[in-house]
């Protein structure tokens, strides 16, 4: 009689994995932020070995590569993976939210169809000293890398190859912090160059729209493409997507808990500016 677990796999779908911890007791509820987190973000995480259970500090040099999922379209090209498991994900959360400063003042408003608006979430830049980064009429300049952001950038270079100069920041608080639909294409980034975008806290929906489906004078009919973005995840973004696709994180009300997003980029210096 064949058991459940083998049902399963026979079937293409993976045996449950067992709990986490070497006492097989469930995650503690202490963790507030966890509680936010669907079940389902937590498929695919790194199991430990045994015997290396609580050594999260070795973590960077043990964890396998990212299960990667492919997105596609009509001049999109994505990978998604899980780059951290839940409980340094949890940690990073945490040191984002007392370690990063955001930007403050004039900084905070964005130049778009000839008005100042504020912008609904809170941003920052951080990389290599003499870069800039202009879009929406405002030049940024970075702050100096921090430990954190960089344990994060030395991870994406492990398991992509790819390696960054200059993150972009975005915190939303909740649902109602948002980003409008637009493209990644300045002239600063390095020509065919990916980005890296990682997400931290509460799960939101990140739409791609073709640049030919859009408004009332579209051109073509495309879908656009829905991911949710998880806890812990990485999105590549590859040429020539931010070609041909615009993307956003729209509101959504329902979203109670914060999300942190971080991109990474290749930036050069402009000759010139």
């Amino acid at each position: 009689c064949e058991s459940g677990a083998e049902r399963r796999l026979q079937r293409g779908r993976a045996a449950p994995r067992p709990r986490r911890g070497p006492s097989g007791a469930a995650p503690t509820a202490a963790a507030r932020t966890r509680g936010y987190f669907a079940a389902k973000q937590r498929r695919g995480l790194p199991h430990w070995p045994p015997g290396r259970q609580g050594h999260a500090h070795r973590l960077c040099s043990q964890t396998p590569a990212p299960r990667w999922s492919r997105r596609e379209g009509p001049g999109l090209r994505c990978d998604y993976g899980l780059l951290f498991g839940a409980a340094e994900a949890d940690g990073l959360f945490r040191q984002l939210e007392d370690e990063v400063e955001y930007f403050e003042g004039e900084l905070t408003k964005l130049h778009v169809f000839g008005k100042w608006h504020s912008i609904p979430r809170k941003q920052v830049t951080y990389g290599d000293p003499e870069l800039t980064y202009t879009y929406s009429g405002v030049t940024f300049s970075p702050k100096p890398w921090i430990p954190v952001l960089n344990r994060i950038r030395d991870r994406i270079a492990l398991h992509t190859g790819h390696t960054f100069n200059f993150v972009l920041i975005n915190r939303y608080k909740d649902g109602c912090d948002h980003i409008g639909e637009h493209r990644d294409d300045e002239r600063e980034l390095v020509p065919r160059s990916p980005i890296a975008s990682v997400s931290f806290g509460a799960c939101r929906d990140f739409i791609f729209r073709h640049c030919d489906s859009r408004g009332k004078n579209a051109t073509r009919h495309i879908k656009p493409i829905k991911l949710q973005l998880a806890h812990g995840s990485l999105l590549m973004m590859k040429y020539p997507t931010n070609v041909y696709w615009y993307h956003s994180l729209p509101t959504r009300k329902r979203v109670l808990a914060p999300r942190i997003n971080l991109t990474f980029r290749k930036v050069m210096t402009l000759a010139g500016k």
